[in-house]
């Protein structure tokens, strides 16, 4: 046995605490000295070093980090607070801080935070501590003085990180409106000023966005782009209010890339209006992206994926081939592997609509991205799908390698999504079936079963499975949508039909398919300016295929054809098979 381990450990131990002692004091003393060097440059007698006292705060920071490494934080503090306030020096201040921060006790922090500030009140990091204390215990009223200093005492470049930071600092808070008010006092300043506005309104749009304010944060990023034409900063907050569905904001972002173009921002702004579904918009701006810097590699496979959805064969075929051009000279490995799989996938998709399946088998030969390689088995069963042989399709799903539960759901779930793909409802709904087996409780699983159930020529079962949903979870919107939406297209129970989706608004006022739901309930019961009303609104929200179905009916029955087939044809463009469009076009006997 080795008796010498305990020794060595506690010499190690006591050679670190002094090292640290030794330095805190030797800097306390320092400070003693740097009083008396100022004492006698104003002529007066000079204080000489007390021995007494230099010992005395020796032993205090010597029992204080004892204390504080050997499991008492409390007495450590006590100790270091002690020699602190002796000294006046800023560093043991600090370290008694740290010890109360250390030991999660904020309230401890903050005394010795603010016992700092008050011996040192010019001190800017004692500031900064007291105010990020403040900050983390919530007390968020309490800081518009601390931030005003922090930001006079910072030099430009850091006070430019500081205003940046500042939405994160706040975004803990619990009341995230006091805190946008906070801020904008501390703030008012720097608002005005030519160099620190526009990223001081950027921060505080940020937050009171945070706060859900659209309006507020909208107010600040035409203040910041109002001080400068082209911040980026104040396009990337238009561009998050867009995408919380706060159109007004559009204009900035299109007159800031006007004054100048940033190829950057204008592929997030087309990540923004995928999101929004305006595919036509998006491809825009991928085209301008790709001609103003032809070397920036996603806007092109983003495009080519938006030519094949739009048909465009031929310049989606171009737009890949630059894409794996720019790619294959990826000096990564792992990044230029997953891009040229990501092509092959898409090059794959291309020849299945050329219903070259030869082709398409080809390009997904070369994937071999082990990460891929399921995706690519899945396509693989698309093809001999789409050739007759669904039998073979499903047998390759279920033959796919993988014996853990996750496993089975992935391929299960993988072939429900086939049979979809294939308009085999009731088989889809009887592997639905198996799905929910394996996870009874799992609400989403149920859902789906209930939607397959209905295109399986199942209502009474849907509805049975929507209420169970609702009963168990009475918050899920999407199931009072649902049976509202089915219950309003069967033309049945119409008025029960409108008090769910009613209810399904009250959890999402914002979702445009609700609103579609309610613009179609509308027009079964005969309300037909009300419907358009609804559904324009929903439209104009979310151009989605399935409300310009519903939008195309209403125009086409209040006469407004030329309307109707201009909505029609927006919404084939973006979808070509949905089967919702198709049906409404056959049987009111209109042709494209």
């Amino acid at each position: 046995m080795d008796y010498y381990g305990p020794m060595v450990l506690f010499q190690s131990f006591r050679i670190a605490s002094l090292a640290a002692v030794m330095a805190l004091a030797m800097h306390a003393a320092g400070a003693q000295s740097v009083g008396a060097e100022a004492n006698s440059a104003e002529n007066q007698p000079a204080v000489e070093s007390n021995p007494a006292l230099d010992a005395e705060l020796f032993y205090e920071i010597f029992l204080g980090e004892v204390s504080a490494r050997t499991g008492d934080p409390g007495a450590g503090y006590a100790f270091m607070l002690e020699a602190a306030r002796r000294s006046a020096d800023g560093q043991l201040y600090q370290r008694a801080a740290d010890i109360a921060l250390q030991a999660r006790s904020g309230d401890y922090a903050l005394a010795a935070a603010k016992a700092w500030k008050e011996a040192l009140p010019e001190s800017r990091e004692a500031n900064r501590y007291v105010l990020q204390i403040l900050v983390a215990l919530n007390r968020i009223g309490e800081t518009p003085d601390l931030l005003r200093q922090e930001l006079a005492q910072s030099s430009p470049r850091a006070k430019t990180s500081t205003l940046a930071a500042l939405p994160q600092m706040y975004g803990r808070a619990s009341d995230k409106v006091l805190a946008a008010k906070v801020v904008e006092a501390a703030l008012v300043d720097e608002l005005v000023h030519p160099a620190t506005g526009p990223l001081a309104w950027v921060s505080l749009g940020r937050i009171r966005l945070a706060a859900g304010s659209k309006a507020g944060a909208l107010e600040a990023a035409r203040k910041a782009q109002a001080l400068d034409k082209a911040n980026e900063g104040a396009v990337r907050l238009a561009l998050e209010l867009l995408e919380e569905n706060t159109p007004e904001a559009e204009p900035l972002v299109i007159e800031s890339l006007a004054e100048r173009s940033v190829p950057e921002l204008r592929m997030a702004y087309a990540r923004v209006l995928l999101g929004l579904q305006r595919y036509t918009d998006a491809a825009r701006q991928l085209e301008l992206a790709t001609q103003e810097k032809p070397d920036l590699v996603e806007p092109w496979l983003v495009l080519a994926t938006l030519q094949l959805q739009d048909n465009r064969l031929a310049a989606a075929e171009a737009a890949l081939q630059r894409f794996m051009d720019l790619v294959s000279a990826a000096p990564d490995a792992e990044l230029r592997q997953k891009g040229l799989t990501q092509a092959y996938l898409l090059h794959a998709q291309i020849a299945e609509k050329k219903q070259d399946f030869a082709a398409a088998e080809a390009w997904l030969a070369r994937i071999d991205n082990a990460e891929e390689v399921f995706t690519a088995q899945t396509r693989r069963a698309s093809l001999l799908a789409r050739q007759g042989k669904v039998d073979q399709a499903r047998a390759l799903l279920r033959s796919l390698p993988g014996t853990t539960l996750d496993d089975k759901r992935t391929k299960l779930l993988a072939e429900v999504q086939l049979l979809r793909e294939m308009r085999l409802y009731q088989e889809a709904y009887a592997i639905q079936g198996e799905l929910v087996a394996l996870a009874p409780d799992d609400t989403e699983l149920v859902y789906d079963r209930a939607m397959l159930a209905e295109k399986a020529g199942q209502p009474d079962t849907m509805e049975r499975l929507l209420r169970e949903i609702i009963a168990k979870k009475p918050e899920h919107y999407h199931a009072y949508n649902a049976l509202g939406y089915s219950l309003a297209d069967r033309g049945v129970r119409l008025a029960e039909a409108k008090q769910l989706i009613l209810k399904a608004l009250e959890f999402a006022p914002n979702d445009p398919f609700i609103g579609d739901s309610l613009g179609w309930v509308e027009f079964r019961m005969g309300n037909l300016a009300e419907a358009r009303r609804l559904l324009e609104s929903a439209y104009k929200a979310r151009a989605d295929v399935e409300i310009a179905a519903h939008l195309g009916e209403v125009l086409w029955t209040l006469g407004d054809k030329e309307a109707a087939m201009r909505i029609w044809k927006e919404g084939q463009r973006t979808s070509p098979d949905n089967e919702t469009l198709k049906e409404t076009l056959k049987r009111l006997g209109a042709s494209l």
